[in-house]
């Protein structure tokens, strides 16, 4: 009966290792939304929208594609994507091939603001994080949460599947 009430313990390792990980998540986010409001005016998950954008075919992803490629909702998305349209950064249109499906398509001035942001974020990940960090450091770091990234992510949206094994 007592085994039913135990509360699984993590040891001193298991601990440390887990609450870096959960303060990593909480406080860089806010570092590099703050960086990137302040320098570009826009949020991470803005540059992260336009990111993926600019990596895909002709610069455009139907929205259901965009939203798997930045990790959102269907309803988070979308109001990103209005805000950004507002601003000039992003063009909404029709599929050709299916006219219930709406894409988005980087513009000339996403790609602008875009290419303008990218020193300055580059510059404080490696500030950060990277610089922080030995090469055998960074490889272990690679080597732990590309599997967590695997297990959280099975559909592949992330992570090709070649830096999966």
């Amino acid at each position: 009966m007592e085994d039913e009430y135990r509360v699984p313990r993590m040891d001193e390792q298991q601990s440390r290792a887990w609450l870096a990980l959960v303060w990593t998540t909480q406080l860089l986010p806010a570092a590099l939304d703050a960086q990137l409001q302040s320098e570009s005016g826009m949020t991470h998950f803005e540059f992260m929208v336009l990111s993926a954008l600019q990596q895909s075919p002709a610069s455009t992803l139907r929205t259901t594609d965009l939203a798997d490629a930045v990790n959102a909702t269907m309803p988070r998305l979308s109001r990103v994507v209005g805000k950004l349209t507002d601003r000039g950064l992003v063009e909404r249109g029709d599929d050709p091939t299916d006219a219930r499906v709406v894409t988005v398509r980087l513009s000339g001035e996403g790609r602008r603001a875009l290419v303008r942001a990218v020193p300055s974020h580059i510059a404080l990940v490696k500030e950060l994080v990277i610089d922080r960090l030995t090469p055998d450091q960074l490889g272990a770091l690679t080597t732990a949460l590309e599997p967590v990234v695997a297990a959280l992510d099975p559909h592949e949206r992330v992570l090709p599947p070649s830096r999966r094994d």
